[in-house]
């Protein structure tokens, strides 16, 4: 991890297209500026790991509901 020191109003440089500014500071609160192009998403980490969190949910479920759903078919086809 690369761990650098900003004052305020000071940026840093991600790649070629990305600057994080520090735009206020208030006690231990620092409010930073994220300018990145629109295909980069861009998510405080605690929304990132409830969407991961969800999104792996959503995958179980879909992968329950697939094996069920090929159980129910094979059970049809074999009957008939």
């Amino acid at each position: 991890m690369l761990i650098l020191s900003r004052k305020l109003n000071e940026s840093i440089i991600i790649g070629d297209d990305i600057e994080i500014s520090i735009v206020d500071i208030k006690g231990d609160q620092v409010k930073i500026g994220i300018n990145a192009p629109k295909n980069v998403k861009v998510f405080r980490k605690e929304v990132y790991d409830a969407i991961q969190e969800e999104t792996g949910q959503q995958r179980a479920l879909q992968s329950t509901l697939s094996r069920h759903w090929m159980i129910f078919l094979s059970k049809i086809l074999n009957c008939g």
